[in-house]
């Protein structure tokens, strides 16, 4: 065992010099991105990722990402994070303690990138499989000591100025404990409520608020079909309208799910389906040439390990350690103008830092 160790500890050290070590060279500022489409895979750990390869025997959009990171995810009160503290260090820059929502631990409200993005006139977006006031999308518009006050964190939607969120979570809007109904002020604000992902699909709006489920989404398995893909495309149609450039977030929740159950076949199922929905953003920024993506996880769920496989035929063969997060590092994947700047290790905050950077704000 302690051999293993200390091989595993010097591919490791190797690695970490070989992706920060610049010789003594100046390293150039990184190309702007006018665009940045940022995919959380909830709870996807590289072994989820390799699931999923292996799965589809051999074939993944993200195989064409040349750029990748590793972040560490540990929050501010717990080695292993929850998604309330990991998104919000994802999304603000600040790590804070575990069940809190766009609020440090001292419960001061902090600015995420979705916010800053508004304050210099970009388009702005969320897209879930989850509800949209889950933990992680809430980190990016919401301001909460605690992840599971959803209709309060609905509320902060309309504190806000995004211009498209796709997601489940309706009866947090319309079916309120309070009785009221915050889809007709979302109206009131100019946005389009849609109900149905086929209506979503075929809508021509400026300001959407798409629902797909009162609360969250189906499975894959159970019929959620196309969901995340179609909302995908339908917020970058809508978002690239802006001149100026836009911030789109688009998480794959259920992976997260699938790794507390531990499901392996739930599992590469939503790695599949965020991959699909990667394929269309890279559509996108392969005709566009200023849209940065990015790929990562909030943590890992499950600690699972691939003990056999066959790519040839999509078997694998798993265990997991846990059902519930993990605290090892998840990796980061970029593709497009600004991707050089995220290479190497990091902490989960420093994505934010990136992100600015890019833009250039």
């Amino acid at each position: 065992m302690k051999i293993k160790f200390i091989s595993f500890s010097i591919i490791i050290f190797t690695f970490l010099i070989s992706c920060n070590e610049n010789n003594g060279k100046s390293i150039p500022p990184p190309k702007k991105a006018k665009n940045i489409i940022f995919f959380i895979g909830d709870g996807m750990g590289l072994s989820h990722l390799y699931a999923g390869y292996t799965h589809n025997k051999g074939n993944l959009n993200i195989l064409k990402f040349s750029t990748i990171g590793i972040q560490r995810t540990y929050s501010n009160s717990d080695y292993v994070t929850d998604s309330g503290a990991s998104g919000t260090a994802l999304a603000t820059g600040h790590k804070t303690n575990n069940k809190m929502i766009g609020m440090g631990p001292d419960s001061s409200k902090l600015k995420s990138i979705l916010e800053i993005a508004e304050e210099n006139n970009l388009s702005t977006g969320l897209v879930a499989t989850a509800t949209i006031v889950h933990a992680t999308p809430a980190a990016f518009i919401a301001h909460n000591v605690y992840r599971n006050n959803y209709e309060e964190i609905a509320m902060d939607f309309l504190k806000t100025d995004i211009d498209v969120f796709i997601g489940g979570g309706s009866k947090y809007f319309n079916d309120r404990t309070d009785n009221i109904d915050l889809t007709d002020s979302l109206k009131n604000k100019g946005y389009t409520v849609l109900f149905d992902i086929n209506d979503i699909k075929k809508s021509n709006v400026k300001k959407l608020a798409g629902f797909t489920a009162k609360e969250h989404n189906p499975k894959i398995s159970e019929g959620r079909g196309d969901m995340l893909s179609i909302a995908t495309k339908k917020a970058i149609d809508i978002l690239s309208q802006n001149e100026n450039g836009f911030f789109l977030m688009v998480e794959a929740s259920q992976i997260d799910w699938a790794g507390h159950k531990n499901d392996a076949e739930y599992i590469v199922q939503e790695v599949l389906d965020l991959d699909k929905a990667i394929g269309i953003a890279m559509d996108f920024a392969n005709k566009n040439n200023e849209t940065l993506i990015i790929v990562t996880a909030d943590h890992e769920t499950g600690g699972l390990g691939l003990n056999d496989g066959n790519i040839k035929t999509g078997e694998i063969e798993c265990g997991f350690t846990t059902n519930k997060h993990t605290g090892v590092w998840v990796p980061v994947y970029t593709y497009g103008p600004g991707e050089e700047i995220f290479k190497g290790f990091y902490e989960n905050t420093d994505i934010f830092y990136k992100m600015l950077e890019v833009y250039d704000f």
